[in-house]
């Protein structure tokens, strides 16, 4: 039998539970699909000190090693994340002793991933420098404030820089984890592990079809944050700069400045996101036609919700409708 490949998985205090089980498990299963014909995978959990954790959902998980004892060569480092309630925003958890750790112990590993918010972890260690990355939606808007020398994306499910790689929220972890196994092993294991799981070897379209409702998020300045409020409720309407200026009280220029200044957007985009978001309301919870959709969500036609929807989401109208 060919030697296994070594999977360390990072745990600490308040992890995601899936995190850490949710690739364990992709390991495991593609092992015994895959049975002699391919090295197998064993995988590992490390703590800080060896001792159990206590993840988000009260359970606990046992650890198979401390830190200093993970010793001698690792195929693949995997880094658990965790996040925390903070004034009704979500945080990600930076451990510093998971941090100081890593930067001593990924760069020795063949390849190094985190899970959800443990992207958070790799760019503390100055893992992620000068790399795209991706994480939790919730808080990739924290990673690129936090460390701009990462070119954060929130959008794809999982991202492969040479020998990091980042992925989105939880379950994604199993995805990025089947892409692992089909660079180890090619594609026909990854997709009879796949298979035996009951999974999509590839799901279509990135995080932000999981995102937040954009009419829940709000700016800092009263004024922007009333407009953003009145364009969503004239949604069919003209919402040209011109129009929007004006009800702002405001010179097109200025009003542009400000508005990018308190949404990190531009107005024109912000229309357009508006409109998708009706939309998806309108597709998630109608039985609207499409042309019902594109007209009452302000996009018009058919052909721009798709383009849209393309786009932005990286899917169709008609597929979001089936999965959501």
């Amino acid at each position: 039998m060919p030697s296994p490949h070594r999977v360390v998985i990072v745990a600490f205090q308040g992890i995601e539970l899936l995190d850490a089980t949710g690739p364990a498990e992709v390991f495991s299963v593609a092992s015994r699909v895959g049975g002699g014909e391919h090295p197998g995978y064993l995988v590992q959990v490390a703590t800080p000190d060896g001792g159990p954790v206590t993840t988000s959902s009260g359970l606990r998980l046992m650890a198979d090693l401390a830190f200093d004892q993970v010793a001698g060569p690792v195929d693949t480092l995997l880094v658990s994340g965790a996040v925390e309630h903070v004034g009704g925003a979500v945080q990600p958890v930076i451990d510093q002793q998971v941090v100081g750790w890593l930067r001593g112990a990924a760069p020795l590993a063949r390849r190094t991933g985190s899970i959800c918010a443990g992207a958070h972890l790799l760019a503390a260690a100055g893992l992620l420098d000068g790399r795209p990355a991706t994480t939790h939606w919730l808080t990739a808007g924290r990673l690129a404030a936090d460390h701009p020398g990462v070119r954060v994306d929130p959008d794809p499910i999982f991202i492969r820089d040479g020998r990091v790689w980042t992925c989105a929220g939880v379950t994604s972890g199993m995805d990025m984890t089947l892409a692992m196994v089909a660079e180890d092993h090619g594609q026909d294991l990854a997709l009879a592990t796949a298979r035996m799981m009951v999974m999509y070897v590839k799901r279509s379209g990135g995080q932000s079809q999981f995102s937040v409702p954009l009419s829940v998020q709000t700016s800092s300045d009263d004024r922007i944050d009333k407009l953003c409020r009145w364009i969503t409720e004239h949604l069919t309407e003209d919402l040209s700069l011109e129009v929007l200026a004006f009800q702002a009280h405001l010179s097109p220029r200025h009003f542009t400045r400000l508005f990018q200044r308190h949404t990190a957007t531009t107005p024109g985009a912000y229309v357009e996101a508006a409109r998708l978001e009706a939309a998806r309301q309108l597709l998630q919870d109608t039985d609207h036609s499409l042309p019902e959709v594109a007209a009452a969500s302000g996009l018009g036609s058919v052909e721009t919700l798709h383009r849209v929807f393309r786009r932005r989401l990286g899917t169709t109208p008609a597929e979001y409708r089936r999965r959501f």
